[in-house]
């Protein structure tokens, strides 16, 4: 039992970590694409909510092409600015087509949390 406690603390931790070292990536990026103040902040939370109404999806046996399709979006939007933000990107020149991307993120993840929330799984259509 204490040995199954240690390694779910361990899990915790390591997740804990990676979830605050990628939602500073996506706020950083956000931030030098011109997205300021509470917007810089609200990115990453987008992107992380995306991520998780697409994960529990897949999780709930019904792991429908829309699941994936929305799971991968999120995943290669907070992988992108992981990737980006490790000095690959001028952070003080953004390009402009980045600029673009992340200034229409928000109307993307509305649709994909939209159609994850209201779409019923296969089984249960009326």
């Amino acid at each position: 039992m204490r040995r199954h406690l240690a390694r779910i603390d361990a899990v915790l931790i390591q997740a804990v970590i990676a979830g605050a070292l990628s939602f500073a990536h996506l706020h950083d990026l956000a931030e030098a694409a011109g997205q300021h103040g509470w917007k810089a902040w609200a990115y990453p939370v987008s992107v992380d909510l995306l991520l998780v109404a697409a994960w529990r999806r897949l999780r709930s046996g019904h792991a429908t092409a829309s699941g994936w399709c929305w799971f991968l979006t999120a995943l290669i939007a907070s992988l992108g600015a992981n990737i980006a933000t490790a000095g690959l990107l001028d952070l003080d020149d953004v390009p402009a087509w980045l600029r673009i991307l992340v200034a229409g993120w928000p109307a993307i993840a509305f649709l994909g949390g939209t159609l994850l929330a209201h779409t019923p799984p296969p089984d249960e259509t009326p």
